[in-house]
């Protein structure tokens, strides 16, 4: 996998996830631990777009 695909791959991921909060933020009965597991798991690919597309 080059790095172009493998950055695309983690941006589609981090979107993945944004949908998914919005999701369960909207939710009637809001799992706020999922909320905050979800919304770490984003920070940490977006720590990692950051680190590969500085190379």
């Amino acid at each position: 996998m080059s790095l172009s695909s493998h950055v695309e791959e983690l941006k589609r991921k981090h979107q993945n996830l944004s949908d998914s909060v919005e999701t369960l933020q909207r939710s009637p009965a809001t799992d706020d631990l999922e909320i905050a597991r979800l919304k770490k798991q984003k920070l940490m690919i977006k720590e990692e777009i950051s680190r590969l597309s500085s190379h």
